[in-house]
């Protein structure tokens, strides 16, 4: 019997050793790089060109996507993830010129990445640009 106890209770430490590592690349993976090559405007708020930390949280394809610029968050806004057959080679960002001639972030991409990060935008939008990166 108390062979047994000890069974389950490596099992279960094993069970959880495996949830921790599995739940370490998970957040490694939710992080990524964004450059802007002009101002753009994300979730209501303008960003100045630059070097920027992308990080988001959820489940499936719906996320919550905070931007960095450091260590402090500047911008929040819901994305969806979008699955790329053909990964981009390199990081690049999406924008679109809003009715009033200022540009919105729409998505961004990760270099060799099967996936992208597409963001909603309540501007008006009239069109894509080219990818800045």
């Amino acid at each position: 019997m108390n062979a047994t106890l000890n069974l389950k209770r490596s099992l279960k430490g094993i069970l959880l050793a495996s949830v921790v590592l599995l739940a370490g690349s998970a957040l490694a993976a939710s992080k990524g790089s964004l450059e802007l090559q002009h101002p753009t405007n994300v979730g209501g708020q303008q960003l100045a060109s630059g070097d920027y930390t992308v990080q988001w949280d959820g489940s499936g394809d719906q996320v919550e996507l905070k931007i960095y610029k450091g260590k402090n968050a500047v911008a929040t806004v819901p994305a969806r993830v979008l699955k790329v057959e053909h990964p981009f080679p390199h990081d690049a960002a999406i924008t679109v010129a809003n009715r009033d001639g200022a540009r919105s972030l729409s998505q961004i991409m990760f270099g060799g990445k099967q996936f992208a990060l597409e963001i909603s935008n309540d501007g008006g939008s009239s069109g894509a640009s080219g990818a800045a990166r």
